[in-house]
């Protein structure tokens, strides 16, 4: 049967087992087609990333056989989906040995490594020249897995390479590790094979925001996110950290009769792809010689961070099986690969000092001032230390040695420090008790991590919310940058918001550095930010928690600027996508008294309260809801939603059945992949949305 009848009988018969839910005997005949159903759109969500149908007719067939399970336990089988969580926790993770061991590889970091490594296969196997095979080194946690008799049966981590801890129950949590795969198609009984466990860069993203919304320290890297995951002991706990794996090689296969050839690397992962595995088949690429091997790898390099996940090199491989074997292995790395390494993104520094920063919230920001130090192609002076938690939990002294890491375009992170090569002259980090800038005594609410200065009148917020008012996604003002806001606040010309609005141009302009036609630019732009919409003017104030597109929202539900100082928090929260915490956060804002009269100045001086709301009707998009992913290359971001909002239409700010259209540039993310899920989302590309805008 081709791949294409196997897409339409399943889809047949999903939806004839969704039409049955109630008819238990027509269930429990078809119990085996259920369980394959399901495992076929856990392949297509979470291997091939193409998913057939909607997450709700998924969870429906889920609980279905869920349902009739429980009913008639006799019926559970090992591979069925449900057996993925098993119940309690596991008390210690007991130590097995690894049917192959697994060894580790040889590392190269330029041209002539690679050389010299093709010079040795070479002259080993007697050739003129060797074809191989490249694919990602993936920076995850390196598991293996045996299979018998086409069921899963362990799973364990690479340990000493010898012997590792089975982690059997948390690898069944992971969706792209099938519970059962047709190996004895093949004739195999018995097979260990190799990968790695990843956390995607939007699901470590995701992750973090959640550990700081609980007040915890994010991670250092994606990496640590995927180990630290497999070693937890609730195998509930894991089920929900949207981890993945890529199975990249076969170490071991038992044959039920006569062995079947498998000729080369490449074709083990194309296997491993038709069984059910997420291996690399799209990324892997085959070549003849060195040579364009070297090439690839340095083109490779520059293009790392377009990749969804973290990957520290390539892995090049004799691809020829039967070369492999004549090559052999030392007791450390085998002959037949060698593993590419990236430039670094980690590098050792020494903490020099900490400066305390901050924000335009309030919030005090430590910030390590180290010896600056080259990681991944930039110098890194000054990291971020979170709040004082992070420093306590990571034991960081000034005069301590620290590693740092820089991955991709993530700012640098602080991973450790070094205790065993303190000399007796650190000194702790003594946190402060009153704002370094206004020395007003800080408090720490008691659901945050950080500690905060209360003083809205403190010149380093008042400084920061300027900043964050004459921004590009706020109010616009060309010219007056921050280095431009911070001179201006010491000349005294800045003292808060309305103050932008009254600068002295007839001085600035005698001012060094400001020529005529700049100052004249300047001016301009303070004047044309008087007519920007409502939306960006809410933006512009920084209200905690309330970003572009909420202020959109709140800017359609109200007439006037001012209404929000009249209404409470059941009433906010009535406004589309205000929530408890942004209503409260509203409401607190409108509260007090020197705003209301702030934005009363800023009324006077011509600035835009009124809300200018966009009709639903009369646009030929009237009534559709628009949401845009990726990076357009025809129009810039703002300019596509504003010509969604000229025409009638309205912009969401996240996918779910209340959009109709998702507009996709180049690199688009899990907003693709979940409306792919959703039948009612129209998905169009940038020249599709110019045409529907016609």
């Amino acid at each position: 049967m081709s791949r294409t009848e196997d897409i339409k009988r399943i889809q047949e018969l999903s939806k004839s087992l969704l039409e049955h839910v109630q008819d238990e005997p027509f269930l429990l005949r078809h119990i085996s087609q259920l369980r394959e159903c399901i495992c076929f759109h856990e392949n297509r969500y979470y291997v091939m990333n193409d998913p057939l149908i909607a997450d709700v007719e998924f969870d429906q067939l889920y609980k279905l056989l869920e349902k009739i399970e429980a009913t008639h336990p006799t019926l559970v089988t090992p591979d069925s989906p449900t057996q993925r969580v098993g119940p309690g926790i596991a008390k210690q993770f007991n130590t097995v040995q690894h049917l192959v061991p697994m060894l580790s590889l040889e590392n190269s970091y330029n041209a002539d490594d690679l050389l010299e490594w093709d010079r040795k296969a070479r002259e080993l196997s007697k050739l003129d020249e060797l074809q191989y095979c490249v694919e990602p080194k993936f920076d995850g946690a390196s598991i293996s897995l045996v299979y018998e008799n086409d069921l899963f049966k362990r799973g364990a981590t690479r340990g000493d390479g010898v012997a590792g801890e089975d982690i059997t129950l948390n690898l069944k949590q992971i969706k792209s590790i099938p519970l059962s795969a047709p190996f004895s198609k093949y004739g195999i009984q018995q097979a260990e094979i190799r990968g790695e466990v990843l956390m995607n860069k939007k699901s470590f993203q995701s992750f973090n925001e959640q550990l700081i919304e609980q007040n915890l320290p994010p991670l250092a890297n994606p990496r640590n996110a995927a180990s630290g995951s497999l070693r937890i002991k609730d195998a509930s706990i894991v089920s929900k950290r949207n981890l993945e794996a890529f199975i990249y090689h076969i170490a071991y296969l038992h044959f039920e009769n006569n062995e079947k050839e498998i000729l080369s690397h490449s074709n083990s992962l194309e296997m491993l792809w038709e069984l059910g595995f997420r291996s690399p088949v799209q990324e892997k690429k085959v070549f003849k010689g060195i040579q364009a091997v070297i090439a690839f790898c340095k083109d490779f390099e520059e293009k790392r961070d377009d990749l969804p996940y973290e990957i520290d090199g390539l892995v090049i491989k004799v691809n020829e099986l039967a070369l492999q074997e004549k090559l052999g292995m030392t007791t450390h790395h085998p002959r037949w690969a060698i593993a590419y390494k990236f430039k670094a993104r980690q590098a050792t520094s020494k903490l020099l000092q900490v400066e305390f920063q901050v924000g335009r919230t309030g919030s005090i920001t430590p910030v390590a001032k180290i010896q600056p130090v080259p990681i991944g192609g930039v110098t890194v002076a000054s990291i971020s230390l979170h709040n004082q938690d992070f420093i306590n939990e990571k034991d960081i002294r000034i005069g301590d040695t620290l590693l740092v890491e820089r991955a991709g375009d993530v700012i640098p992170y602080i991973v450790k420090s070094f205790p065993e090569l303190r000399n007796g002259n650190e000194s702790k980090i003594q946190f402060p008790t009153q704002c370094p800038v206004c020395k007003t005594a800080l408090i720490k609410p008691e659901e945050e991590a950080v500690w905060r200065c209360p003083n809205d009148l403190c010149d380093a917020q008042v400084v920061e919310r300027m900043i964050h008012f004459t921004s590009k996604d706020a109010m616009d003002i060309r010219g007056l940058g921050d280095a431009n806001i911070r001179k201006f606040h010491e000349l005294g010309w800045l003292k808060n918001i309305p103050s932008i609005y009254e600068l002295p141009f007839d001085e600035l302009k005698r001012m060094e550095g400001f020529g005529a036609k700049s100052v004249t630019n300047l001016q301009e732009a303070i004047e044309k930010s008087k007519q920007q919409p409502l939306y960006r003017l809410i933006n512009a104030l920084g209200i905690r928690y309330v970003g572009e597109t909420t202020a959109k929202t709140i800017a359609q539900a109200i007439d006037h600027l001012l209404d929000l100082s009249k209404m409470n928090l059941d009433e906010l929260q009535q406004i589309e996508d205000v929530g408890v915490k942004v209503a409260d956060s509203i409401h607190q804002y409108f509260s007090k008294k020197e705003n209301i009269e702030m934005l009363k100045g800023l009324e006077s001086l011509g600035l835009q309260l009124n809300s200018i709301k966009k009709q639903s009707s009369g646009g030929s998009l009237s009534g559709k809801t628009f949401l845009f992913t990726g990076t357009l290359n025809q129009l810039k971001r703002s300019e596509a939603e504003q010509m969604v909002e000229d025409n009638g239409g309205k912009i969401l700010s996240g996918v779910s059945s209340k959009l109709d259209y998702l507009i996709v540039g180049e690199d688009a993310g899990s907003k693709l992949e979940k409306a792919k899920k959703i039948a009612s989302i129209q998905i169009l590309d940038e020249d599709g949305f110019l045409k529907l805008i016609g």
